[in-house]
Order: C-alpha cells, then structure tokens, then sequence
C-alpha cells in the first residue's frame, strides 16, 4: 500500500526524517502517478487509470512538489500542462522508473526461466537458409522467448548491433572490432551454381577457362563478392559479368532460369539440387569458404533469455560468457 505523506506512518517517517538529515524520500508511485498525470494530461484520468480517487492522486502530485520544491503542473480549466519545472523533472523521472524496472527485471530473472524478446539483425540468406535450425531448436527449448528477426545487409547489420537496437547480429566473417564479443556458427563452401540445363551441368568440376566463356550472375557487394574478385584477380583474368543484384534469392532464381551461372553458399543451393532445380560443381582451384558468426557488444548485459540463444546458437562454446550474477551484500 502507498501512503501520501500525511497518511506515512509517523515512526517510519521519523527514521527516515533523521537517516537523511530531515530531507523526505520521494517514492517510485510517485514518480509513476507523475508520469501516468503528465502523459495523460489528467488527475482524473489518472485516478481512474489507478483505481484511486482524484484526492489521492492529487495528495501524491502534492508530496512530490514538496520535495522537488516547485510545482510540476499548472491546472487551468481543466487543461494540465507542465510548468519549467515539470519539464525538466520529466526525463529525470522516466529514467529512474526505467532503472527501477530493469533491477526488478535483472534479479527476477536470476530465478526464472528464460522469457522476453530477442532480437537478431541479418541478411535475406542467412534468415532462410541458416537460423530456421536454430531458432527452431531454441524454440523447443525456450518456448516464452519471442524472436524477433531483422533482415539487413551486413553494413546496416553491424550499425544496429553497435546502436543496440538489436540484441544480435550474425554476419560473415572476417569481423574485426575490438567493441564486439565473436563466435562462429555456421561455416560453408562456395560452389558455382548453374541451371540443370547449362551445358556444364553434368560436371563436378569445371577449369577456369570453361567458366570464362559463359555469362555470371554476381552479387553487388559483400565478403562474398570481395573473395570472388580477388579469386579472379589473382589470376590476371576477367570474368564475363552479365548482371549484378543485391539479393541472393533472386540470383538463385535468375541462375534457375537459364539466364547465367553464379556463385552462391552450397546451404543456399542444397534444397534446390536435391529436387533437381540447380545443380553445383567447384571451379579447380577455387576454395572460398562462407563462414557466419554471432556478434554483440561486449558491454552488453546479457538476459537469461539473450545468454540461452547465445549457448543454443554457438552449440555450448565454452566462450559463451555467464550471465551477471547479483550477490548478497551483508549488511
């Protein structure tokens, strides 16, 4: 139960009178029936939000002001708006509430079991061919988490990670950014990939000087790219480029129907070979591997929900960090 000041029991007020030199504490309901009055412009509508009278919402606004020592709302004709003060108080108030929600949230979740929302940044790709098996493993496991997946290019992957508007990304790899924690997940091979009908079809290899001779369908930009281009660069030759595109899906499509050979992950691929839609082969001397890796913020505090997606999506590593632990503090 909330007590106003003049309802607060007299020898608790006196303890605290004199623990913190005759100054009052004000209470986090008050700063809740602050923010519920300023965003709904209303002691009414606040009352009745909380299932209190008006005189109580009004006896808590007043307490507040008397310790903030100015007043927070003019009240004129019914309308309630902020006063300097109020104006300046408000953040103040909303990120105290915040860090009262997120301690209560930390030491509940010392002793429950995972639940909330994740949030993971990555590509078109890597969201159809790679995660399905993760996030469907980790569902079975941890079945109140919600997932949320956000599908960008790498660039914009990275920003949202460092921005921390995901709790996630998983981007391939080299990565080098001493702000970030990096775990491997998934590592590939990068076949050439044609229509069953191309007239290399039947082969499990193919020279160099083959491929030269036929049309490529290549992505725009990524590691993927970079790693084919210095393939070809390194051997002083230049490929026929007939189409660049910014989605893997539709290079896969556009290599379906005929319109050229490409390069793609054999996890890509694989579905579409065994029904007999695409078929792949290696180049001699080409080796370039896709590999894929988890990342986040190594300052970010990880939630029981965050850190058992990290262990179901890097297999147990042993790297996986422990989540905070909060230890008794005798007193």
């Amino acid at each position: 139960m909330v007590y106003s000041q003049a309802q607060a029991d007299p020898f608790e007020s006196k303890n605290l009178s004199q623990m913190y030199g005759g100054v009052s504490l004000m209470d986090f309901e008050q700063l809740k029936t602050f923010q519920l009055v300023s965003r709904l412009k209303s002691f009414s509508r606040a009352a009745e939000k909380l299932g209190v009278t008006q005189p109580a919402i009004s006896a808590q606004i007043r307490s507040l002001e008397n310790e903030v020592g100015a007043r927070l709302f003019d009240r004129e004709g019914g309308r309630v708006t902020f006063t300097a003060a109020g104006r300046l108080f408000e953040p103040f108030a909303e990120h105290c509430l915040q860090c009262h929600s997120h301690i209560l949230a930390g030491v509940s979740e010392l002793y429950q079991s995972p639940r909330g929302e994740i949030s993971v940044s990555t590509s078109e790709a890597t969201s159809l061919y790679v995660l399905p098996a993760v996030f469907g493993q980790f569902k079975k496991l941890y079945s109140r988490v919600h997932l949320s997946i956000v599908r960008s290019e790498r660039s914009r992957t990275l920003e949202a990670v460092f921005s921390r508007e995901v709790d996630f990304g998983i981007v391939s790899l080299p990565v080098k950014d001493s702000r970030l924690l990096i775990h491997s997940i998934h590592k590939d091979e990068v076949v050439l990939v044609t229509s069953p009908t191309h007239h290399l079809a039947e082969r499990e290899s193919v020279k160099l000087d083959e491929i030269l001779q036929y049309p490529l369908l290549m992505m725009k930009h990524g590691r993927q790219r970079e790693k084919i281009n210095h393939f070809f660069h390194s051997r002083d030759v230049q490929p026929r480029v007939a189409m660049e595109l910014d989605s893997s899906e539709l290079l896969k499509r556009l290599i379906g129907a005929g319109i050229g050979m490409g390069f793609l992950p054999h996890t890509n691929v694989r579905a579409d070979e065994s029904a007999g839609l695409l078929r792949t082969m290696k180049v001699d001397g080409m080796r370039i591997h896709r590999e894929l890796a988890l990342i986040f913020r190594k300052d970010k505090t990880l939630t029981r929900a965050a850190h058992a997606f990290l262990e179901v999506a890097t297999n147990g590593a042993k790297t996986v960090p422990q989540p905070i632990r909060v230890k008794s503090r005798a007193g």
